[in-house]
């Protein structure tokens, strides 16, 4: 019973509970076992509330008790939430050491809004420093593992949350995402993450948080280990805050009126400069060919500007405005880099190398042309997709690798940092494992506003495929 409570969508366990068939108690209580077994092996939660949420579970079935109407739709479901988000009496360090005794006195809007649906937060999971990188380490809890295999990372900066799900302790989360935070983690730990249309989701009590025109590139969404949760969180999230100037701008459609037989795939298997791995091609041909009895027309097409991916992220990024890294790493003055570097060599740094080495490298100038050539690529793809189009596109080069190894590919990453600038809703989907029991996936991408139309697709592939693999049933492991 516990086994398959820990496999089952939010969505389910949420009906279950309601009607009846399982108590808000013995859903909780099998997440958080399934956490107590697995953490000390991946350190994904950082802090947890398990008595907390042990107790919020006894008051929703309380509720149930007393005849339970008007219940909310997530009513006694247990989540996990990043830890860069404000959650009252939890941490919100965001990995950095000059933060590490900050607690939050509030909810953001985004963590308000899960509880209200009913859910219950078992804790807070790891991030990169200040979340910039796809190593979720940091000197204030350490580094995360990969459920499917520890030496394997998880990515970032959403990685605890990316793992804790994948491991089968929490059916859902919250992420945030301005170079892949949401997609990477999602892929390397075999779940689905979705990464809205800016102007949807408000960003409100984050950190870092984005400002001015950044907004426009960082996103804050769900993920799942279920692709029908994916809708339902969306909704639950959407919607103005006054923290957020851009929030709301941008009205979700009805995924109901989604037919995916007039839909139109557009399949690009590369960006001509950061070589994809022959699986990870395969994973993503096996999505054209599941798909093609099912769309309008499928088609592959290359598009030469993505060859620039990391140059436009990096110079639309800048364009943008807002404080520096190396200022929110100084945490709230620029921090001296030379001097930590050396402080590094020795050991003795407050900050890992990755953050360092950004907060380095932000001051390159990046040419004003790769801005153009960002207004042009995201011209050529909307082309691509017209109304009633979706593009297939791979999230990474290879599945979860070792860690440190990113280090060595610096921009691999850029094949999901691109789809934030160019503004795009973008759904992450598992696709299986590879030989060595890794998760494959690809990324599927549709137009701004379209986001009912890549999850759409999302469920349509799990339908097909299997979606999320527990890593119990890959390797008896945890």
């Amino acid at each position: 019973m516990q086994s398959e409570l820990l496999a089952l969508s939010a969505t389910e366990l949420a009906r279950r509970i309601r009607e009846g068939e399982a108590t808000s108690r013995a859903v909780v209580e099998a997440h958080i076992a399934q956490a107590q077994r697995v953490n000390p092996y991946i350190n994904a939660i950082v802090r947890d509330r398990y008595q907390a949420a042990l107790a919020e579970a006894d008051a929703a079935d309380a509720a149930i008790a007393r005849g339970g109407k008007n219940l909310p739709p997530l009513h006694g479901v247990p989540c996990s939430i990043k830890e860069n988000f404000a959650f009252k009496g939890m941490p919100q360090a965001s990995g950095l050491v000059a933060r590490k005794h900050m607690v939050s006195d509030h909810d953001a809007p985004t963590v308000a809004r899960y509880r209200a649906a009913g859910a219950i937060p078992i804790g807070v999971t790891n991030t990169s420093e200040l979340c910039m990188w796809m190593e979720s380490n940091n000197r204030v809890y350490g580094r995360s593992n990969n459920p499917y295999d520890p030496a394997h990372i998880v990515g970032g900066s959403s990685g605890g949350e990316g793992a804790i799900i994948g491991s089968g302790s929490s059916p859902f989360g919250l992420g945030a995402d301005v170079g892949g935070s949401i997609r990477m983690p999602a892929f390397f730990n075999g779940v689905f993450g979705h990464k809205p249309t800016p102007g949807i989701v408000p960003n409100t009590d984050q950190v870092p948080m984005p400002i001015g025109d950044i907004l426009k590139y960082c996103v804050t969404g769900p993920l799942a280990r279920r692709a029908e949760d994916l809708w339902p969180l969306l909704q639950i999230l959407a919607g103005p805050d006054e923290g957020d100037s851009i929030s709301g701008s941008v009205q979700l459609g009805n995924i109901e009126s989604v037919d995916l037989s007039r839909l139109n795939v557009i399949n690009i298997t590369g960006n001509g400069r950061q070589r994809v791995s022959a699986e990870m091609q395969r994973a993503q041909q096996r999505a054209v060919e599941g798909l093609t009895p099912h769309v309008a027309t499928v088609r592959k097409a290359a598009v030469n500007e993505l060859r620039k991916s990391f140059e436009i992220w990096g110079a639309m990024m800048a364009a943008a405005g807002g404080p520096s890294f190396s200022h929110q790493l100084g945490n709230g003055r620029d921090v001296a880099l030379f001097k930590e570097f050396a402080k590094w060599s020795l050991r003795q740094s407050d900050h890992t190398l990755p953050a360092l080495s950004l907060a380095l490298t932000e001051k390159l100038p990046l040419p004003k042309r790769f801005v153009d050539m960002g207004a042009q690529l995201r011209e050529k793809l909307l082309d691509l997709m017209g109304d009633d189009g979706v593009i297939l596109y791979p999230p990474y080069t290879c599945t979860a690798p070792r860690h440190y190894v990113p280090l060595a590919r610096t921009f691999d990453w850029v094949y999901c940092g691109i789809i934030n600038v160019m503004g795009l809703p973008a759904t992450q989907v598992p696709m299986g494992l590879d030989e060595r029991g890794l998760p494959l996936g690809v990324q599927v991408i549709g137009p701004p506003g379209k986001d009912h139309v890549t999850i759409a697709v999302a469920m349509k592939l799990e339908a097909l495929f299997g979606g999320w693999i527990p890593p119990w049933r890959a390797h008896r492991r945890f």
